[in-house]
């Protein structure tokens, strides 16, 4: 049997985000167009389509392709075999095949880039699909880990490992990346990047602590500077993951709304246009900022305020060692000022004491100070020769918990207006 061969050629650094196609069955082409406008205004370069066998899927697809046709942006399919197990490989070159010819595909190397979440057992059908479709295959078989991933090498082209989160509190290095990309080899490495998570949903009630990583995990990616980044995620919110907007209730699984609804994520798309131009420019070339801003986030619960309602740092389904998750997420605000030359801040829990900060870089810089047991709304102030250039105010933190369970989730805001309706339908 002939196999689509591919060789690795120079192209150009690309960023996707992660898409939930089961969260948007409401998804008319209009909400398609408007989330494709705001991922084209943070510098992402395409979604990742994720799909599993649900009634909606073709639909959504052919509106997510038609709204992207003539925009620039680009996709891709992401086969979801952890929720799908049993795609036929048939139905998988169908599915390549319809729409790698369209405008709005996403091509590697000449051919239609694929990707998958899991799916080992089905490694072995691989070659068949290449070989129909022509795709340039980049599966997430993150299971099999780089030491085992070798025994997959010919059946790939490339690898995104599903793997964005420190283990416990430990903050998260690139010492796996670099055991990805060594395993590799020549073949390339689409390195994940993700703000946060918590789930208490689906079977899962697990942490992996945020705090600083979204600010941490894009100098890393700068460092590395792998041919594909994969931002984890656009829409799921049963997992915390999502920098898009929460547009209708139905994407967000049961159970989970108590902890999504009220908290926006929308602002850290803010710090995107500059983490994204110094990655694809090796740190040189950086914008400046339209409009200079704080961007904050925090959990608005300290860890001790309530109940941790069973959930625990890290995950037993991933064969991890729990911890109490009181040793995880620290009590504290976290914040990026973005600004053209260097001025002051100064942030303010309810009536306590400022805490000043210098802001020494054009930039983003990126802090974080602690609760220290103060409670009240958060007030965020940067100045320059004593003139304000940009205010916030978030929400309050306190010790009182809805429902009596400490928020694991993020609050995130920014002196901008959101660059989205969070609550539109």
């Amino acid at each position: 049997m002939a196999l689509a061969t591919h060789s690795t050629q120079a192209q150009a650094k690309a960023v996707f985000a992660h898409l939930i196609v089961g969260n948007v069955d409401s998804y008319q082409p209009s909400d398609w167009s408007s989330d494709i406008a705001l991922a084209q205004a943070a510098g992402i370069d395409g979604f990742a389509l994720n799909i599993a066998a649900d009634a909606w899927t073709d639909t959504a697809l052919q509106n997510a392709y038609t709204a992207a046709g003539p925009t620039g942006f680009k996709l891709f399919i992401s086969f979801d075999y952890a929720a799908n197990p049993s795609f036929v490989a048939s139905d998988v070159i169908n599915i390549i095949n319809t729409y790698k010819s369209l405008p709005a595909q996403y091509l590697y190397d000449n051919g239609p880039l694929v990707s998958t979440f899991e799916g080992t057992a089905n490694a072995g059908d691989w070659p068949g699909i290449k070989s129909a479709t022509g795709a340039f295959v980049v599966p997430s078989w993150t299971s099999a880990g780089p030491g085992g991933i070798a025994q997959y090498l010919g059946d790939l082209d490339g690898m995104l490992a599903w793997d964005a989160w420190p283990i416990g509190n430990t903050p998260k290095n690139t010492t796996n990346d670099l055991a990805w990309q060594a395993a590799l080899g020549s073949k390339p490495y689409m390195m994940a990047v993700s703000p946060w998570f918590y789930a208490d949903c689906y079977g899962k009630n697990w942490v992996w602590v945020g705090d600083d990583l979204w600010h941490d995990r894009w100098q890393q990616v700068v460092e590395l500077s792998p041919p594909f980044v994969e931002i984890l995620t656009w829409n799921d919110y049963g997992e915390s993951t999502y920098v898009g907007p929460i547009r209708s209730p139905s994407g967000i699984p049961t159970g989970a709304s108590r902890y999504v609804q009220g908290n926006p994520h929308d602002n850290w798309r803010d710090q995107l246009p500059y983490y994204i131009a110094a990655y694809k420019n090796s740190n040189s070339s950086l914008p400046t900022f339209p409009e200079e801003k704080v961007t904050f986030w925090y959990r608005t619960t300290p860890n001790t305020a309530g109940s941790t309602g069973g959930t625990v740092l890290n995950s037993v389904m991933n064969a991890q060692t729990t911890l109490p998750v009181t040793e995880g997420p620290q009590n504290s605000v976290f914040f990026d000022v973005l600004v053209n030359s260097p001025a002051d801040v100064s942030v303010q829990i309810g009536s306590g004491t400022a805490t000043p900060r210098k802001a020494t870089v054009a930039g983003v810089n990126h802090f974080s100070i602690p609760f220290n047991g103060q409670t009240g709304n958060v007030t965020f102030t940067v100045s320059r020769a004593g003139v304000t250039v940009a205010q916030a105010t978030g929400p309050a933190i306190t010790e009182d918990c809805p429902d009596g369970i400490v928020a694991w989730n993020a609050f995130v805001g920014s002196s901008s207006a959101a660059p989205s309706n969070s609550s539109s339908s």
